[in-house]
């Protein structure tokens, strides 16, 4: 497998100052110097052979598919484009059309390991959970938080990712020189069924003069509400946030880490990006975290940022 390039997602502040470079053609975006702060080269472990394995009595995965839902709308985590190019998987609810993302990457590296065949079903993002329920697919793997209200109605493995939570806003406006959730000024929002909506805005509604707006119907959306100015800022995570930033030069991010006394309170299980499976089904859930277990924080930096340097524009 070859190196790239760790993205850290944990970002400082100085990162959170700088815009990232990108356009709006529906080209691929391209990593520029400004996208990237200190980073070591990780290398990214070659998938574990266990095509040996016996996974025909796991739940789901009987015939040796996986299928698994996602909004493909979602980028950098998963996204929807018109070709197979860098490794995409066909849509099978939408003919035509492929999903790629760090979702999807993380999807094949855990069929690859088994010898498993991967189908993607575009689902929004309320229906997901929904959809596991009624058999309608194996696994989500959607950029869904940990939280505990979840854990109730799945199980979880991972985490597959560990996401801090930040703000979007217009470089050079006036919500730009925020450097704590105190100083957030302005009309915000957040994608809907989100930890960002339903948790974050109101912390900072309650130490900040901001108005929430109505919820974004998912990421483009939310994106495009902060890009076109109808509201001064959002609340994402990391990943969201920088691949906004690569679509559009004009966004700037702000993150708060480096101010705990004024960031956003929020638990591991709200940051740490876990993959549903249906309740009970420790089986699979055990086959997932197989392959998850060698990956470590930097390993999962390292594919998003592979995920970034090639998502179409937003």
């Amino acid at each position: 497998m070859k190196k790239i390039l760790a993205l850290a997602l944990s970002l400082t502040l100085a990162l959170s100052l700088c815009a990232c470079g990108g356009d709006t053609t529906g080209d691929t975006a391209e990593n520029t110097d400004a996208q990237q702060i200190e980073t070591d080269v990780v290398e990214i472990p070659e998938v574990e052979d266990l095509t040996s394995t016996d996974t025909s009595t796991i739940p789901g995965v009987e015939d040796g598919v996986l299928t698994v839902g996602m909004e493909c709308a979602y980028a950098p985590y998963n996204w929807t484009q018109t070709d197979d190019s860098n490794g995409a998987v066909p849509i099978v609810n939408n003919p035509g059309s492929y999903a790629n993302g760090y979702d999807v990457m993380i999807a094949q590296r855990i069929c690859d390991t088994y010898g498993w065949e991967l189908e993607i079903q575009q689902i929004s993002w309320d229906g997901l959970t929904p959809a596991l329920q009624a058999g309608t697919i194996d696994a989500v793997i959607a950029g869904q938080s940990m939280t505990d209200e979840r854990l109730a109605e799945v199980d979880m493995a991972g985490p597959y990712f560990y996401a801090s939570i930040v703000c979007v806003a217009k470089e050079g406006s006036d919500v730009a020189s925020a450097t704590g959730i105190s100083q957030l000024t302005g009309t915000c929002t957040a994608q809907t069924g989100t930890i960002w909506y339903e948790t974050c805005l109101p912390q900072a509604a309650e130490v900040a003069d901001i108005e929430i707006m109505p919820q974004s119907e998912d990421a483009p959306a939310m994106i495009m509400a902060v890009e076109s100015g109808t509201v001064d800022f959002i609340c994402t995570d990391i990943p969201t946030a920088m691949g906004a930033c690569s679509t559009y030069d004009d966004l700037t991010i702000l993150d708060f880490s480096n101010n705990a006394e004024d960031n956003f309170d929020v638990s591991e299980g709200d940051i740490n990006i876990g993959i549903s499976v249906v309740k009970g089904n420790t089986q699979l859930k055990d086959a997932i975290d197989t392959v998850l277990a060698p990956l470590n924080g930097d390993i999962f930096n390292a594919i998003m940022n592979e995920a970034i340097a090639i998502q179409p524009t937003i």
